[in-house]
């Protein structure tokens, strides 16, 4: 049924979907032979293991913090780490957005070697879960928005870390699933230990009208983060995604107006709602106090994603240890990328689903939209204490 529905597309994309689910399959089988072999090694019932860095220590003896400090050497020096690990991050590209029909396959293959996707989807994650140590806790921190800011990017950077656990994909609880309630939304989390954060990203939040006031009581708590990007150069890259799955519908231009010649726009369009940050930031501020929400420039991220992430670090009490040295430039992409991504030793980037190139847009329509966030913009800059230049 599922290469039947694989078929029924476009035949390229059709051929590459077949041979991303061969090489999926391929890889979960050599796996599994690994795990035999590699489980076969381990069996002779002595009293210590080999473990690598751990070599010849009772793990149950170990201090949290001795324990903590050896599984996160382990995680970055062993080989076999490094090969599981790069497989988790190939799978993780993996785009559900672009080819939903590959998600099944892709879960399945995270199942059969013991990671769960929700709940982080890292091999120290899975590691902690295999030692009884660590327990899953309801976030102490959301990146709450916006949609197509850089929230995506900031959680990567993010992730690296070692005090930081993160959801891998969007929970959705605070809009969509809170039906399902805490139990079911904290089984989501990836397990921690003593002095870790848990945080997810779902970008909607911020948009959501009753997100504010449920935050609130799971935690009064919790630090909200904002990724906040010019409002018009966002519609666009909105309306970017949008166009890249539906290319049949309206243009940019007739979605912006309700009326062409009077230039009103059409603010129930989402691309042009979102932008609209301190409207949204009204109801956030009914329930928070701004010293428990940060944001953070979408455009400084990728100018200087050190200097944000730092102030990041520090808003979540946490010491500064993603620097400059982290990071190097793409000049194909157009924005940074890690040297090192989250248990690996490889260079890691956004997927090709982000840095897609925008459709020109009349500079008419462009200057439009500028003139009508102008008041907008100047009031949110005025409630963050913060200007952000996209009116310069």
């Amino acid at each position: 049924m599922a290469f039947s529905r694989v078929f029924s597309d476009h035949p390229s994309k059709s051929i590459f979907k077949t041979f991303a689910v061969m090489f999926l399959s391929i890889l979960a089988a050599l796996y599994f032979i690994h795990s035999l072999a590699d489980r076969c090694g381990t069996c002779i019932p002595t009293e210590k293991r080999q473990t690598g860095p751990v070599e010849d220590l009772e793990i149950k003896d170990l201090g949290s913090l001795r324990r903590k400090r050896l599984l996160q050497k382990w995680t970055s020096t062993k080989p076999v780490v490094m090969r599981r690990d790069n497989l988790i991050g190939r799978l993780e590209d993996v785009d559900e957005e672009e080819l939903p029909e590959l998600e099944g396959h892709k879960q399945a293959v995270l199942n059969s070697m013991g990671v769960d996707l929700e709940a982080g989807g890292s091999y120290f994650s899975s590691k902690l879960s295999l030692l009884g140590e660590g327990s899953k806790k309801l976030p102490q921190a959301i990146i709450i928005g916006v949609k197509k800011g850089g929230t995506r990017a900031l959680l990567e950077f993010l992730r690296v870390h070692p005090d930081i656990r993160a959801v891998g994909t969007e929970p959705h609880f605070f809009d969509r699933n809170y039906d399902n309630g805490l139990d079911w939304y904290r089984d989501l989390m990836p397990k921690t230990l003593e002095g870790q954060i848990t945080m997810e990203k779902t970008p909607s939040y911020f948009v959501t009208r009753e997100a504010p006031a449920r935050i609130y009581a799971m935690s009064r708590d919790t630090k909200l983060i904002v990724v906040v990007r010019d409002p018009v150069t966002r519609a666009i890259s909105d309306y970017t995604q949008t166009l890249s799955k539906k290319p049949d519908i309206p243009t940019f231009e007739s979605l912006t107006f309700k009326n062409r010649t009077t230039g009103l726009i059409d603010t129930s369009w989402s691309a042009i709602q979102i932008g609209i940050y301190a409207k949204h930031l009204d109801n956030w501020l009914q329930f928070f106090p701004m010293g428990q929400i940060l944001f953070v420039s979408g455009e400084r991220l990728i100018t200087d994603p050190a200097g944000e992430l730092g102030r990041v670090q520090d808003f979540l009490g946490l010491k500064r240890i993603i620097t400059d040295k982290h990071f190097y430039f793409n000049q194909t992409k157009g924005f940074p990328c890690l040297k090192k991504a989250e248990g690996s030793s490889k260079p890691h980037c956004l997927g090709k689903t982000k840095g897609r190139t925008h459709p020109n847009i009349d500079p008419e329509v462009v200057q439009r939209l500028r003139d009508f966030y102008r008041p907008f913009n100047m009031k949110f800059y005025q409630m963050t204490g913060r200007t952000f230049g996209w009116d310069d």
